[in-house]
């Protein structure tokens, strides 16, 4: 089932999100739930926080990637109570955009390597590194569990300029295709 994504401005964004227990229930319903979602707004990745749940789960499919990066064909995961050890090397930017901010992209700088550790939706874990697109994306998303987003790296230059954008995402006034929450609409219009 497709969830409407939380738009800028919804508290839950801000938010560190809390760890999930292995025998959650409903659990697996909600994963598949987020992939679909992420996959019908054409996302690489969605983090529980953007579906509305403060919930320490992200899911990524780094595969449109993959002509850059031929590794990241069919580059499908679960990250579950994750949590970035280790970053290391010289920052570099990439035009990052996100599906809680449609329409928005600005260049962030990330480091290119992590070291994450993570459980999977087999509640596997593992401790895993991760270098180039792989480690952005995951990097992206882990700021969403803990209540941070892209548009917090940028000058403050750069967010003044974007500023009445976000405040229009936050009252529902942007045009998406897929489905959307936004925090300033009042309900029954």
């Amino acid at each position: 089932m497709k969830l409407p994504i939380v738009a800028y401005g919804d508290p839950v964004l801000r938010r560190k999100a809390v760890d999930i227990e292995e025998n959650e229930p409903g659990l697996q319903q909600l994963i598949a739930d987020m992939f679909e979602t992420m996959y019908g707004a054409k996302g690489v990745g969605l983090a529980a926080p953007q579906v509305g749940m403060s919930k320490r789960l992200f899911v990524i499919d780094a595969t449109p990637f993959d002509d850059d990066e031929p590794a990241l064909k069919d580059f499908k995961k679960v990250f579950i109570n994750a949590e970035i050890l280790e970053e290391t090397g010289e920052e570099w930017p990439f035009n990052e955009g996100c599906l809680s901010i449609p329409d928005i992209r600005e260049d962030v700088y990330r480091k290119p390597k992590i070291v994450i550790s993570y459980y999977d939706e087999n509640w596997q874990l593992h401790e895993d590194t991760f270098e180039g697109m792989a480690a952005r994306i995951i990097q992206h998303e882990y700021d969403h569990i803990e209540g941070k987003l892209f548009t917090d790296k940028l000058t403050p230059l750069r967010k003044r300029l974007i500023e009445k954008r976000l405040t229009d995402i936050s009252k529902g006034n942007i045009k998406v295709d897929y489905k959307m929450k936004f925090p300033a609409v009042k309900k029954g219009r």
